[in-house]
């Protein structure tokens, strides 16, 4: 099975069992019937992408952060209240149904305290976050703009629909 075929069957599997209707007894079905939302995967190689998924699937990690900048290299729409997507494990298998449930754009400088709990990841403090996070978006940057603490940041918050385990 291709990983297009796995996302497609992952999706149509989980918009029954998170109980997504998206049709109409108006106007039928609209594209999300049948066409499933973007599919990634945490971190910047299949180690990192796996030990984020397991949080997740943990119910740990309920928040992510990314460099607007980022977005904004890759000509790729920022995360949006409501939006759905896949989560791949490091394999490129599709393993989660996230909804995004709230977006922030804020300075580095400025992600909260409770974000970087929400985050799940090391010790959960907002030291540990920085740490990590100036590294992760100096050595991945998909721009040229470099680090910097102003730099804006997407904090977005997902809730859990449905897993592969479900």
């Amino acid at each position: 099975m291709s990983d297009d075929d796995q996302v497609t069957t992952f999706w149509e599997l989980a918009r029954v069992h998170a109980k997504l209707n998206v049709s109409s007894p108006y106007f039928g079905p609209t594209p999300l019937d049948s066409v499933p939302p973007p599919a990634w995967s945490f971190g910047a190689d299949e180690q990192q992408a796996d030990e984020l998924l397991a949080l997740v699937l943990a119910g740990t990690k309920t928040a992510t952060a990314s460099a607007l900048w980022d977005y904004e290299a890759d000509n790729e729409p920022v995360p949006e209240k409501g939006a759905l997507s896949i989560v791949l494990d490091g394999s490129g298998r599709p393993r989660a149904l996230l909804e995004t449930t709230d977006v922030d754009l804020v300075p580095f400088d400025e992600v909260t305290e409770e974000h970087a709990r929400l985050e799940g990841e090391g010790d959960l403090s907002l030291a540990h976050w920085r740490e990590v996070h100036e590294r992760f978006f100096t050595q991945t940057a998909s721009h040229d703009r470099g680090f910097a603490r102003d730099m804006p940041v997407v904090c977005e918050r997902f809730r859990v629909l449905y897993t592969d385990e479900d």
